[in-house]
Parts: C-alpha cells; structure tokens; sequence
C-alpha cells in the first residue's frame, strides 16, 4: 500500500500532467526563462484557512528553487485581505504553479471551513462530527485532513481501514450474526486488528448488534427522538459473563461507540448530538462544499 506522501505525489504529477501539460504556451512565449519575481496569496473570504503544507509540496515539486515565507498556518481563522503567504522565484515557475495551487487551497480550506461551521454547532457535547468516503475522486486525503483541520475527525479512510458492514453486507451474509462472524473470522485469519462498525435500521438489529459484539453501531435514518431510545437501549446493555469470557470483543453497551448517519443537516445536527451519540457522519463536509475564495497576486 502506498504512504501518504506518495498518494499526495501521484495526485500532484497528475495535477501537473492534465494542466501544465508540456508546457504553459501562454508563460513561455511571454516572460523571460530568467526573470524573477514574487507572488502572495490574498485571502478573499473569511473561513479557516487549510493546505499551506500541501501548498508548499506543489511549489517544491515543479521547482525546488521557489522560496516560500508562510505568514498563517494551517487551521487559522482568516479574514479577507490576510496574506497567507509570499512566494518567490522564476516567474515562470510561479505562474505555472498558481492554478493547481490555489485549486487545492481553495478546496481545502472550504472543507475546513464548513467543517468548523458543524463542529461549532456541537460545542459542550462530546459529540464529534465524521467525514465519510463521499469525497472528490483522487483528493480524499486531502479532503479528510481539511476535516481535522477544521475541528472533525476522520472516518475511515478507505475500504480497508476499518470493516463497516452495511445492509448490503448484512443482506447477502444471511444475516447480522453472520456478517459479523465472518468479520471477525477474516480479521483473524488475515492478522488484522480493525474496528468493526455495524449499521442499523431498527430496534431489532440493535439487539442483533449487542449480541454480535461490535465496536460501533451506526443508527441509519433515525430521528432524534428514535436516536435518544436507541443510545439509551446501547447503554444499558451488559453482556453476559460467560459471553465476555469466550468472547472478550463483545463489548457491554458502555464501551460500544455510537454514530448517527444520514440525511442530517446543519439545523438538526445538535438534536442528535444531544442524544448522547459519539459521532456524527455528514457526507457534506465534503461532496457539496464551495471552496474559500483567494487569489494569488504579484507583489
């Protein structure tokens, strides 16, 4: 499995690749291979600003001779009119840079911004909000550090990092026994030590999951006050001693990690996490986010 660096550096070479292509004609026929100069990232829009580390990655890896001079780091509140850094080199280099650049700041911190809009909305509650897989094709790693940067934390990051069985999962396994089972069997027989999260529809496949031995229920579609019975009914749960015994990953309702998912929004989001849930997923931190106004300006 690739490291992260290397992801980010694929991800670049083909940033590179689909807009600089075999040269920028435009910067090439017009300025001088020699001529030197400087450029300054205005932000235009208030919001937290993110991706000034991958920035810095984007302008080393066209030419290692840019000099960057960041001013606002990563996860700071910005207003319009901040400069968040200044850059300077071979004009050309610059130039080329800026599109791919500004691209991912932008998207970045738009992430990050509406992430500490919802998290904002849970403050005094140990309810965190959770990203989710729905994320630009090629930028997840990004997106989903714009998350943190922003005040949430990470989901999953892929399909395996951790086993989250769905009701797909559970419909052609024959059941939540055994999907769960064959979860665990597999994780044992690979030599993988991975969260397992089960999602529900109802208070029937609470009771399921109880039994089974999840680390996290997802509560799918709930509505608050069907939120606040099941977290109630997950709390109380205490497994049998013998089960315990034979068995020590089935967890007594105390130590199982509840998540509310689907169609929440920013105005119901608190309902839920005045529930008593731990997580909260909102595929909007990512699949539907405008990203944060800047430009990137000679000076």
């Amino acid at each position: 499995m690739k490291t992260r660096d290397e992801l980010i550096d694929d991800l670049l070479t083909l940033a590179f690749a689909e807009d600089v292509g075999d040269g920028d004609a435009t910067t090439l026929s017009t300025i001088p291979a020699t001529e030197m100069g400087r450029q300054q990232l205005i932000v235009k829009q208030e919001g937290i600003l993110a991706g000034v580390e991958i920035a810095r990655k984007v302008f080393e890896k066209f030419d290692p001779e840019l000099k960057m001079t960041v001013y606002i780091n990563d996860g700071a509140h910005v207003s319009p009119g901040d400069v968040a850094f200044v850059v300077e080199g071979r004009v050309r280099s610059l130039l080329q840079t800026e599109r791919i650049m500004l691209n991912i700041m932008q998207r970045m911190s738009g992430v990050a911004t509406m992430t500490a809009i919802y998290q904002s909305r849970l403050e005094g509650l140990h309810t965190k909000v959770l990203d989710t897989r729905k994320t630009t094709p090629g930028m997840r790693l990004l997106e989903k550090e714009a998350v943190k940067i922003g005040g949430g934390s990470n989901h999953r990051i892929g399909l395996f990092d951790m086993i989250l069985i769905k009701d797909n999962h559970v419909d052609f396994a024959g059941g939540i026994t055994q999907a769960v089972s064959a979860a665990k069997q597999w994780c044992k027989d690979n030599g993988k030590n991975l969260q397992i999260e089960l999602e529900v529809r109802n208070t029937d496949e609470i009771d399921q999951a109880l039994e089974a031995g999840v680390d996290r229920i997802m509560l799918d579609n709930f509505t608050p006050a069907r939120t606040r019975e099941a977290v109630e009914r997950i709390r109380a749960y205490v497994a049998p001693a013998e089960t315990l015994a034979a068995d020590p990953h089935k967890h007594s309702g105390k130590d199982i990690e509840i998540e509310s998912s689907g169609g929440i929004t920013l105005d119901t989001l608190r309902s839920y996490g005045e529930c008593g849930v731990d997580f909260i997923s909102v595929g909007a931190l990512t699949h539907s986010v405008k990203g944060l106004d800047m430009s990137f300006k000679a000076c």
